[in-house]
């Protein structure tokens, strides 16, 4: 989009963008909760309980129309679900032993990831402005890690969070690849109880064992799996007509929230980390810049090839 200097754009908040902010605020929330739940379960059971829970709930809402699945809806429903579990299992991996404002902002550079992917997998360029946006999201990632990251490389917890990024990128742009042209209730539902099933099936591979009861993980993972399920529900839907793009400047308010729940349960960012979380926000914001071209200047280059256009229309109508 090419901004004209001296023209007032408005941007309206459509309400499928408004549902995308308030998921984010719940998003934002689920941080704290899956960090204290860590200290009484596994992460990949966390998980598996977390999505079998949201998936049912779905499957409950949308039970009608599970029995008219088309091959299509089912691979788009396992392909969203892998990402929700690779990003979301090494996420739970990561607040073992990070607290829920760190991850926050670690998962947040997946923002900047967007455009980078939709380069690869749609050849379309990243803006100059994008590329800004990421170094900005790196430094900013230098000084959230401390000082020490740059001579010790960062711990388990960041690495494992820092990989998450890219399987939750690539769930954003799945969702928006698929969105219109799959059943909203029949995807939402197939993609959960994937990202559940493979949650449980991951346990054995990293030597998690089923954890001795406890309210402590059981009320976090029943109240993640109603929230899952509202969050991926309100993506699948507001992404039918809220491009990936757009949709991750909404998520990028997500790590903000989750700074805010954590500093509510004692969480403490030192200065320096604080301005590193601030600049990996604002990389998200600068990713989205697009330069101003004077209004002179975009007449000039746009009337030539406009009017070829028109002259080249082979509708009768238009050219009259």
């Amino acid at each position: 989009m090419v901004h004209i200097s001296g023209v007032r754009q408005k941007f309206p908040i459509s309400r499928q963008e408004a549902a995308l902010l308030a998921i984010t605020a719940v998003w934002g929330g689920t941080f704290l909760l899956v960090h204290l739940a860590m200290r009484y379960s596994g992460p990949m059971f966390f998980v598996g309980v977390r999505f079998i829970v949201a998936g049912v709930i779905a499957a409950l809402i949308f039970w009608r129309s599970l029995k008219d699945v088309k091959l299509s809806e089912l691979w788009a429903g396992i392909a969203i679900g892998v990402m929700i579990f690779l990003g979301y299992g090494l996420q739970t991996q990561g607040l073992q032993t990070i607290n829920s404002s760190t991850s926050a902002f670690l998962t947040a550079l997946y923002v900047p990831l967007v455009p980078l992917l939709q380069w690869v997998v749609f050849r379309k360029r990243p803006s100059t402005m994008t590329l800004v946006g990421a170094g900005i999201a790196f430094i900013g990632l230098l000084l959230l890690a401390g000082p020490d990251a740059v001579t010790l490389g960062l711990g388990p917890g960041e690495i494992a969070t820092l990989a998450s990024t890219l399987p939750m990128a690539a769930e954003i742009i799945l969702i928006g690849l698929f969105a219109g042209k799959v059943h909203l209730g029949r995807v939402t539902a197939i993609q959960l109880l994937v990202a559940g099933l493979l949650g449980f099936a991951a346990m054995p591979a990293v030597g998690e064992s089923i954890p001795e009861f406890s309210w402590l993980w059981f009320l976090p993972a029943v109240g993640l799996g109603l929230a899952s399920c509202l969050i991926q529900a309100t993506m699948n839907w507001a992404q039918k007509s809220v491009s990936p793009t757009r949709a991750t400047i909404i998520y990028a308010g997500e790590p903000v929230w989750a700074g805010i729940f954590g500093r509510l349960a004692g969480d403490r960012l030192s200065g320096v980390a604080l301005l590193g979380a601030a600049l990996i926000i604002l990389s998200t914001l600068i990713s989205e810049l697009k330069p101003t071209v004077k209004k002179g200047r975009l007449e000039q280059i746009t009337a030539e090839p406009v009017e070829d256009a028109l002259d080249d229309d082979p509708n009768p109508a238009r050219q009259a």
